[in-house]
C-alpha cells in the first residue's frame, strides 16, 4: 500500500506498524480507534456545512446540515505519542477546510487579530466581517470556522490569564459554528491553568471541554522520544564526516527510518509573521537545520519559537567558533538557545570546538557564559527527559 492510498487513520497506522516504524502499542492503538470513529463521523460533513449559506439555500437544499461530530481531548505523558497519532488522523481526515497548529502560535494570531478589531474603524468591520460591533470574538470564529471546519491543537497549555479569559467564549462559538477540534495535551483538563490567576473564572471552560469534547488519557509505560536517543550523544566536536555520519544516523533512529531509506523525509515550511522559513530536512518532530541557515540569516526570536513549538528535537549542523567578527550570529545563536532550553526542545549538534570554546572573545562574551551553561545541561538525561513546552 503506497502513502497516497492510504485513507483513515487506523490503516495508516497500521501500514506504519508493518513497515517497522511502529511499534505494537495497545494504548496508541485505542486512541487511534477513537480517532477513527471521528474521521468516519467527518465524511460529509464540509459538504453539509457549506449549504449553510443564505434562507434560500437552506430552503431548497435536500441536504440535511450534519450535526457536529464530538472532538477529542487527548492527554497524557511525555513522548507516547500524542502528537504522532493526532498528525496521521488530521493527514487523513476528509475534509479540504482544515488546520494543525501548535496552539501558542493560533493564540499569537487570536491576540493579534483582536488588536487589529480594537483599532479598525467601525465601516472598515462592517465591510469586511458583516458587523460593526466591538466584541471581536464572534466574527473571528465565524471567519475560523470559514477557513477550517478541523483544527488540531498541538501541545495544547494554559499558563496566560489573557488566554485563560478568552478561551471559553472563543471555543464556544467556534463550535458554534461548525469547527470540529481535537487537541493533544501533557495535563488532564482538570489540571489546565493550575494555581493561575483567577482560575475560578476558568472552571466554566473546563467543564466545556469535558463536556463538548471526548477526553481520553494516553498513558503507555514506554517514553518513546526518551528510549530513542538511548546511546545518542547530542554534542559532537569537531566538525567532520565522523560527526555528520553520527547525527545523519541519530535523526533516522529518532523518526524511525533505516538511514538508506531518505523516501520519507524532506523539507518542510514554517510560516512565521508572513515570511516562510524552509526546514531542509524534518520528520516525525525532528528538524535538521545548519548554523549558517539559523544564525547567519536575518532571524529572530519569533522565527525560532515558531521552530521551537513545532519541533521536539532540532539538529544543527556546522557551528563554527565565535569571534568578534561574527558576533551577530553569536547573538542569534544565544537567543536560539534561549527558545529551545525555555520549551524544552531536545537539541543535538555538531561544532568545530566543545561549548566552552564556542566565544572567548567579543562583544557579548559574559552573556554567552549561560549558553555554555546551558548546552552542557541540554546534554543532561534529566533535561533530556523533559516534556516538550511545558
Amino acid at each position: 500500500m503506497t502513502w497516497a492510498m492510504i485513507t483513515d487513520p487506523l490503516s495508516k497506522y497500521n501500514d506504519m506498524l508493518a513497515a517497522g516504524e511502529l511499534r505494537p502499542d495497545a494504548h496508541q492503538k485505542a486512541i487511534v480507534g477513537r480517532l477513527h470513529a471521528l474521521h468516519q463521523s467527518l465524511s460529509g460533513y464540509e459538504h453539509s456545512q457549506a449549504s449553510r449559506g443564505g434562507f434560500l439555500n437552506r430552503f431548497f437544499s435536500k441536504k440535511q446540515k450534519l450535526p457536529r461530530p464530538k472532538g477529542l481531548y487527548i492527554h497524557g505523558e511525555v513522548g507516547r505519542g500524542k502528537s504522532m497519532i493526532m498528525d496521521l488522523f488530521y493527514e487523513t481526515a476528509p475534509l479540504a477546510t482544515k488546520r494543525r497548529v501548535h496552539f501558542h502560535a493560533f493564540m499569537l494570531e487570536i491576540h493579534k487579530a483582536m488588536h487589529d478589531w480594537r483599532y479598525m474603524d467601525a465601516a472598515d468591520r462592517k465591510a469586511l466581517h458583516g458587523t460593526d460591533g466591538a466584541d471581536p470574538i464572534p466574527p473571528l470564529a465565524a471567519m475560523i470556522a470559514k477557513d477550517s471546519l478541523l483544527l488540531c491543537f498541538d501541545e495544547f497549555q494554559v499558563s496566560d490569564v489573557t488566554d485563560a479569559m478568552i478561551l471559553g467564549r472563543l471555543f464556544s462559538h467556534l463550535m458554534d459554528n461548525g469547527v470540529v477540534m481535537v487537541l493533544t495535551s501533557n495535563r488532564p483538563p482538570d489540571d489546565l491553568y493550575l494555581g493561575g490567576l483567577n482560575r475560578e473564572l476558568f472552571l466554566p471552560t473546563i467543564a466545556m471541554i469535558q463536556e463538548k469534547l471526548h477526553v481520553v488519557s494516553l498513558n503507555g509505560p514506554t517514553d518513546y522520544r526518551l528510549e530513542r536517543m538511548k546511546g545518542i550523544a547530542v554534542y559532537h566536536h569537531p566538525l567532520g564526516e565522523e560527526a555528520t555520519r553520527i547525527l545523519s544516523k541519530a535523526f533516522y533512529q529518532m523518526t524511525d527510518h533505516e538511514v538508506a531509506d531518505r523516501s520519507k523525509v524532506g523539507p518542510e515550511e514554517l510560516l512565521v509573521q508572513g515570511r516562510t522559513i524552509r526546514v531542509p530536512i524534518a520528520d516525525k518532530g525532528v528538524a535538521v537545520f545548519s548554523f549558517k541557515k539559523l544564525c547567519a540569516a536575518a532571524l529572530g526570536a519569533a522565527d525560532y519559537l515558531q521552530i521551537a513549538w513545532h519541533y521536539h528535537t532540532v539538529i544543527m549542523v556546522g557551528i563554527p567558533r565565535l569571534g568578534p567578527e561574527n558576533r551577530n550570529e553569536a547573538k542569534r545563536f544565544v537567543t536560539f538557545i534561549d527558545v529551545l532550553y525555555e520549551n524544552n526542545v531536545k537539541f543535538l549538534c555538531c561544532a568545530e570546538v566543545a561549548p566552552e570554546d564556542l566565544y572567548q572573545e567579543g562583544h557579548g562574551k559574559f552573556e554567552f557564559q549561560r549558553t555554555v551553561s546551558r548546552l552542557i545541561e541540554m546534554q543532561s538525561r534529566d533535561y533530556l527527559a523533559r516534556g516538550h513546552a511545558v
